[in-house]
């Protein structure tokens, strides 16, 4: 319950500071359903127009699902935690393009989405988002700082696989993943990378057995399920690998405004609806490192941003740094 007020307060406090820029009626917004099966996203080929969308997304697969709009291996809109059976609606404000669609688990094709039209543009929106400039900009700091760590943290932890060093490894893997979950709402932003580096052995459909499954969880599963590293000095050099190029990537960013601001309430509602079951760290039960890696990183665009909330809903965020 409490878990569940932090969240929605924090919601609605980011909310609020861009209320008046992102309202609409409702009935001014096209809308389009789609269903995710356990096999495919039905219909695999969506044509909307160019502006705002409300997608309605129904899950009619086994599993909780994460619905991404991609363009390239960039994540431009995402709903999260999806229940099986249940289906959530979310608005995509999109330019003329090519996008991809992900349908359920990771080793499923994705669909396609054609954008039709001329570019748009939303004035107020743009007039938002650009007071955010030395937020933004401090933010980006922060992200690199966690990123550089992440990087010389890993390199241990993957050494200590390589040289056989299991006790020294297991004590390593929570501290490490610290440095990634701070960092979530930016880095999940490269697809390709995320899925590698911190995917579940549930998105994909042999499970832990599938040559797919790489990254922290892998690792997780032979350190505290096998209780063992042979054979891991492969999926170890991956991660190291991965963590790398998101660093190099990261540096190279322009951080998207939008996904700053709903970060802080995104991390929250993840640790809310999915990880405090303890699915994400089912064999270590470090997930306590995650949530409060997860709390630091939004309190962090929550301090940032805490000029712009001033003016935007003083009560709502007293509220809300009293919860976090």
């Amino acid at each position: 319950m409490t878990i569940n007020f932090r969240r929605n307060a924090l919601q609605l406090s980011v909310a609020a500071l861009f209320s008046s820029a992102f309202m609409a009626n409702a009935a001014d917004v096209p809308q389009v359903k789609v269903t995710v099966t356990d096999k495919q996203c039905e219909p695999m080929t969506i044509t909307v127009n160019a502006g705002k969308t409300q997608f309605i997304i129904q899950n009619h697969s086994q599993k909780a699902l994460e619905w991404e709009i991609l363009k390239g291996v960039m994540v431009v809109e995402e709903r999260e935690n999806i229940a099986p059976g249940f289906s959530q609606k979310m608005t995509a404000n999109l330019q003329p393009g090519e996008y991809d669609m992900t349908c359920g688990l990771l080793t499923n094709p994705k669909g396609k989405l054609i954008v039709k039209g001329e570019a748009t543009a939303d004035a107020a929106q743009s007039d938002a988002l650009l007071s955010l400039g030395g937020a933004i900009t401090a933010y980006k700091a922060y992200v690199m700082a966690e990123t550089t760590q992440l990087v010389t943290d890993t390199k241990a932890f993957t050494d200590a696989i390589k040289a056989g060093d299991i006790e020294k490894a297991k004590a390593l893997y929570a501290p490490t993943r610290q440095h990634y979950e701070r960092i979530e709402p930016i880095a999940e932003l490269f697809s390709d990378l995320d899925g590698s580096i911190d995917a579940r052995e549930d998105d994909y459909e042999q499970k832990a057995a599938d040559p797919k499954f790489t990254g922290f969880h892998r690792l997780e599963k032979a350190l505290f399920g096998d209780n063992t590293t042979k054979g891991m000095d492969q999926y170890a050099e991956q991660l190291y690998t991965d963590v790398v190029d998101l660093q190099k990537r990261i540096s190279e960013l322009a951080f998207p405004p939008s996904k700053v601001v709903g970060g802080a309430a995104g991390l929250i509602e993840e640790v809310a609806a999915s990880k405090i079951s303890g699915e994400e760290d089912r064999y270590s039960h470090t997930d306590l490192w995650d949530f409060q890696a997860n709390v630091e990183g939004s309190q962090k665009i929550v301090d940032l941003l805490r000029p712009q909330l001033q003016k935007a809903n003083p009560e709502l965020l007293a509220k809300s740094r009293c919860q976090l």
